[in-house]
């Protein structure tokens, strides 16, 4: 009888745990969205476009790493839009690529987009929009305040999770 209750007991925690550790990620009204466009499609302008974001994030999270409210997100990123084209250069001259690239700051678009069964409604969002050459190609975007990429660049197939309820079931079954 006893067995039975600890089973049953940590059958119910388990379907607990798992609703909470697969929430879905909302984002807040209050957020400075980051949009890269690529050039094209093609395959290279594709792999520029990744590069490019992977830098600026690398650069933005170190100017935002201690800035609490959106204001002061929002002012450090005005003031560092310099420190970001620089970044762009960069990977630019790294993968020699010769294309133009536009930084702007301010309300930009973003098209409805559907990621995790959550659909984010199109619209002009605050964001920092980094457009390579002609912009014609897929996106890629984050939310930079509040730091949503970093819960996405968090999540690998080959985390492992330990429960302490699962090391009582392994100790005693």
């Amino acid at each position: 009888m006893k067995k039975l209750l600890i089973i049953i007991s940590i059958i119910l925690i388990f379907f607990t745990i798992d609703k909470n550790v697969n929430a879905d990620v909302i984002i807040p009204e209050e957020a400075i969205r980051f949009r890269v466009l690529a050039n094209s499609n093609n395959v290279y302008d594709q792999e520029v476009k990744l590069d490019v974001s992977m830098k600026v994030q690398e650069e933005i999270f170190s100017l935002l790493e201690e800035k609490n409210n959106i204001e002061d997100a929002r002012n450090t990123l005005k003031n560092n839009l310099d420190k970001i084209e620089n970044v762009v250069e960069r990977v630019f001259k790294e993968k020699n690529y010769i294309q133009t690239f536009k930084v702007s700051y301010g309300n930009n678009y973003f098209p409805e987009k559907q990621y995790k069964g959550v659909t984010y409604n199109e619209g002009e969002y605050e964001s920092l929009l980094i457009t390579l050459g002609k912009g014609e190609g897929d996106n890629w975007w984050c939310v930079l305040f509040p730091p949503l990429c970093l819960i996405e660049a968090e999540e690998s197939d080959e985390v492992e999770y330990k429960f302490f309820v699962k090391e009582l079931i392994d100790k005693y079954f």
